[in-house]
């Protein structure tokens, strides 16, 4: 086993880097002010008496810097900020004060990580993260323009909206005021625009899923009931190493548990904790709605995804469709709110994704 020396703390920022390092051998406290420069932080890091390890909170800097001193062979963790230990009744907080702390908490191996993705992982989930964008801009830009014509009292007769004859109903509508003619324009063209750049992702994301180191996983994925490609791939990316988890911590690791506030004899749950990867546990709630609904057999739809997947994941898939179909109709017939039956059969659904997930073939 080898046990680091010096204990290094980085605090991160956009333009420079606030290092506080620790000798576990003389006690000596050494700081630096550094640059933002990946290859600065590693060649100082590199003048310290060896073996160093070192530490930095995850943020919006990514993890170039955590890569840059891995491949330098120092061994680096990313800290997730909302599991790291603070002081209690400290007023004063400064970058010195934060590198020193995340310095000592590493040398006392108090510190929970989160995992570093490979550079293609991050790269495919930066795609799924800009097709989620495109997702929330798409109903936001709709919600605009369904409102601005809500205000001027024209409501739309037929029974779907957002359909070619809703949009052929909206091109043709005509005002007189400039003023408006150019706000309708303006809400429209915003709505088309986002639709293309939504269908320019899943094309690049459907080209993905067919061949990347992410495929198998999509694959078996779509093997369940409301998860279709795109959604598998994004669980896919959002997850990564599927490995690191089981069947029974992926519901609490993606927030699918509810809270709780227990003690003595008292037992008291509350609402899910919500915690982890929020666009994974999204993807997961929708998923679950399909399982409401009667399951005798695959559609076609489904029965296309299956060919995809081997024998062994389309009867694993049948298996969990079955369980959490019959999940459902439990949870009815006891009466249970449909939201919370949902959340209990999206906490299910994910250890079956779990299973699917790291499957062999």
């Amino acid at each position: 086993m080898i046990v680091e020396r010096t204990h290094v703390g980085l605090d991160v920022h956009a333009h420079a880097v606030v290092a506080a390092a620790i000798d576990s051998e003389t006690g000596e406290l050494i700081r630096r002010r550094l640059t933002s420069d990946s290859q600065e932080v590693v060649e100082w890091i590199r003048t310290m008496p060896g073996p160093v390890a070192a530490a930095y909170e995850a943020g919006p800097t990514g993890f170039a810097l955590a890569r840059a001193l891995r491949a330098a062979s120092v061994r680096c963790e990313v800290l997730a900020p909302s599991k790291l230990q603070r002081p209690v009744g400290e007023r004063v907080k400064t970058d010195a004060r934060d590198a020193l702390h995340i310095a000592k908490l590493l040398r006392l191996d108090e510190i929970v990580t989160v995992t570093v993705p490979s550079e293609a992982q991050e790269a495919a989930r930066d795609l799924v993260r800009a097709r989620e964008d495109a997702r929330r801009d798409l109903m936001s830009a709709k919600h605009r323009l369904g409102k601005l014509l809500l205000r001027k009292g024209i409501v739309y007769a037929g029974k779907t909206a957002w359909t070619s004859a809703h949009n052929g109903w909206l091109r043709r509508q005509r005002f007189e005021l400039p003023g408006l003619q150019a706000a309708f324009d303006a809400g429209f063209e915003a709505v088309m625009a986002v639709l293309e750049r939504r269908e320019r992702l899943d094309e690049a994301i459907l080209a993905l899923a067919a061949d990347s180191e992410f495929s198998g996983v999509t694959h078996r994925l779509g093997c369940l009931r409301g998860i279709s490609t795109l959604s598998g791939f994004a669980l896919a990316v959002e997850i990564g190493d599927w490995t690191r988890l089981d069947g029974r911590r992926i519901g609490s690791y993606l927030g699918l548990v509810p809270s709780e506030s227990s003690s003595g004899q008292s037992r008291s749950q509350g609402a899910l904790t919500r915690t982890g990867n929020a666009h994974a546990r999204r993807l997961l709630i929708e998923a679950a709605w399909h399982h409401r609904s009667q399951y005798s057999a695959a559609s076609p739809v489904l029965r296309a995804r299956w060919e995809l997947a081997s024998r062994e994941a389309r009867e694993r898939g049948d298996k969990g469709n079955r369980r959490l179909h019959r999940r459902w109709q439990a949870f009815k017939a006891r009466g249970k709110r449909n939201v919370v039956a949902n959340a209990a059969i999206a906490r299910e659904l994910a250890g079956w994704c779990w299973s699917l997930a790291v499957m062999d073939a």
